[in-house]
């Protein structure tokens, strides 16, 4: 066995299997070799999207600010991506409803006459998160000192992370910049595909966002408060769960959720994971059981679900804080963050919930559910009309088959 390979000189030889040996060294090193192009294409992709996404917005900016249409007519965007694509053939991103978008994308952001600080907003991204400062360093970047504002119109650094289907997506869905930042932030905080990205701005999660009952203020950091948060919803949809009849109890709620358990990550949201159903805490000889127990990956904490197929009661709280406190003891490291607790109601009042807080120093935050599918519900007033239709429909057309028979007779 032997591999044909060039000296310095270029000169072929023979390199045969007793020529080398093969150790731990040698192994530690190549994987290093390997780890470092890796690294390599990572940086270099990082690179030409960022380079990519610049010129973007420098030809946005020329289209404004060379004021071209006025300058040259009206027609004369089309020309540009003519002459582009005719000059680069194999490029894609130079058909004319692309350059007005990059129009459109350098307006967004430059026509609003309030300032936005760009070096407080990066600054939260980098608090939030390291991979924003490491995704920033593999193209060179600093957190930018300068402000976004009509005249200069400063490319922003942290957009360059973004592919640019999703800043389409953004400028064309979002109706403030505070909202597109939002979603800028949390594409690159947590990778989302343009997909994932529709899907949350179809969810209006901005909205949502911070609207949970919750005392995460209280007895939390305000960076870690602000991102739980975040991360929580003030109602989740439960539309993929089915029960067997319209009046069930925590049990068959708790069942229906696990079986769709992939479903049910994907509403909880980005950075869940599922630990286990009904665990078990051994406390004083007695077995308790929590209903779901998730671990969330960028929050580093543990997170207490607790079902409820009613409305909020003050004890709810108190049964909660109970749980959260034995997680805590029995689960949580030195590495994790306090555990939260996290209890979904049917419905619920939020001063009701506020006053079962006070007294209660555990971080938690309670949330409301709709939209679960009864197997055996009765039809609605709507799809009765429809079946309605349907028979009258049938009933017409069997009488008229039943004429044309009695006329052929």
């Amino acid at each position: 066995m032997s591999d044909i390979k060039n000296n310095a000189d270029d000169s072929p030889r023979i390199v045969k299997s007793h020529d080398i040996h093969i150790d731990t060294d040698y192994a530690k090193w190549i994987a290093e070799v390997k780890h470092r192009y890796r690294s390599a294409q990572v940086k270099a992709a990082v690179k030409v999207n960022a380079e990519k996404l610049l010129f973007n917005w420098q030809l946005g900016r020329d289209l404004v600010q060379k004021r071209v249409e006025e300058r040259w007519g009206a027609g004369v965007v089309e020309q540009v991506s003519l002459d582009l694509k005719r000059e680069f053939p194999e490029v894609e991103g130079f058909s004319t409803s692309n350059l007005w978008y990059m129009k459109k994308w350098y307006l967004f952001y430059t026509s609003n006459l309030d300032l936005i600080d760009l070096q407080q907003w990066v600054g939260q991204l980098y608090a939030q998160t390291e991979q924003v400062a490491i995704k920033l360093h593999h193209i060179g970047g600093e957190i930018p000192t300068e402000k976004l504002h009509q005249s200069g119109g400063e490319f922003p650094l942290p957009f360059a992370l973004v592919p640019w289907r999703h800043h389409v997506e953004i400028i064309t869905k979002c109706k403030s910049i505070q909202e597109a930042l939002f979603y800028i932030a949390k594409t690159i905080e947590q990778g989302l595909s343009r997909d994932a990205l529709i899907n949350c701005i179809k969810a209006h999660v901005y909205e949502h966002q911070g609207k949970i009952a919750n005392n995460f203020a209280d007895h939390l950091p305000d960076t870690q408060s602000k991102l739980i948060q975040e991360v929580l919803k003030e109602n989740y949809d439960f539309g993929f769960a089915t029960v067997e009849h319209e009046t069930y109890d925590e049990a068959e709620l708790e069942e229906a959720l696990s079986q769709n358990i992939t479903d049910l990550l994907l509403e909880m949201g980005s950075g869940f994971a599922f630990l286990g159903r009904q665990q078990q805490l051994v406390v004083g000889g007695r077995t308790r059981k929590i209903d779901l127990l998730f671990y969330h990956i960028r929050l580093r904490c543990y997170i207490v679900c607790e079902l409820k197929a009613k409305p909020f009661e003050p004890e709810f709280a108190g049964k909660l804080n109970y749980y959260v406190n034995a997680v805590d003891e029995l689960f949580k490291t030195r590495e994790d963050n306090p555990t939260i607790g996290l209890l979904v109601c049917s419905d619920m009042n939020k001063t009701e919930v506020q006053w079962s807080f006070r007294g209660i120093s555990t971080p938690m935050g309670v949330a409301t559910y709709n939209n679960i599918q009864i197997k055996d519900a009765l039809p609605s007033q709507e799809q009765l009309a429809e079946r309605v239709q349907l028979l009258q429909k049938e009933l017409q057309e069997t009488k008229r088959l039943m004429n044309k028979n009695q006329s052929h007779e």
